[in-house]
């Protein structure tokens, strides 16, 4: 990673953020595009990142995951209010590989693993029966047994074309270092608040 890596300042502030930010520092909001250009945002948290880029889990028969396969094109907020500061990153999604879905998958809680099953996600249910049956039917159907991980669920990896980093300052004269991608490398830019 070189001086310029915005990975490695991504890093620190992550860092920093796990010891100050009182709920889930790991909270991003992902903004994907519809098949007609409509724009929708929600939050779900950060898996782990690393170079290739930031990873988090869904269903891919979702909205989310439609408008993923749609327009494998994304950006990601965070906001760490007690810090002051925020990241934004733009980028291309991909899928993560079967084997590093099915390694995060059997870290799940096993309700949180019924549930991937159970949950219908962004479709329409006449009620909160209608979970409560399809837990109660995936929880009786696994048993005691190993829960493996649903086919319609996986990894996304936003591999970052540009990324900036917002730390709020006096006078609203707020301090923006932008990166873009320049084949392997970063370059840095600054940009009025």
């Amino acid at each position: 990673m070189t001086k310029n890596d915005p990975i490695n300042q991504f890093e620190n502030w992550f860092e920093e953020a796990k010891k100050s930010e009182p709920s889930l520092p790991e909270a991003m909001s992902v903004a994907t595009v519809s098949a007609d250009g409509q724009p929708s945002s929600r939050m779900v948290l950060l898996k782990s990142f690393d170079k290739e880029g930031f990873v988090f889990y869904t269903n891919m028969e979702s909205r989310k995951g439609l408008e993923i396969k749609n327009n494998p094109k994304a950006s990601l907020l965070f906001h760490w209010k007690s810090l002051q500061r925020q990241v934004r990153v733009v980028g291309t999604l991909s899928e993560v590989s079967a084997e590093e879905a099915d390694t995060y998958f059997a870290t799940r809680q096993r309700g949180a693993q019924i549930g991937a099953w159970a949950s219908a996600q962004s479709r329409t249910m006449s009620g909160t029966f209608d979970l409560e049956k399809a837990v109660a039917k995936f929880t009786a159907k696994f048993g005691t047994k190993t829960i493996e991980r649903p086919p319609f669920w996986t990894g996304i990896r936003v591999a970052p074309s540009e990324m900036e980093f917002w730390n709020e300052r006096t006078f609203r004269l707020h301090l923006r270092e932008y990166y873009t991608r320049d084949g392997e490398s970063w370059r840095k830019e600054l940009l009025y608040p």
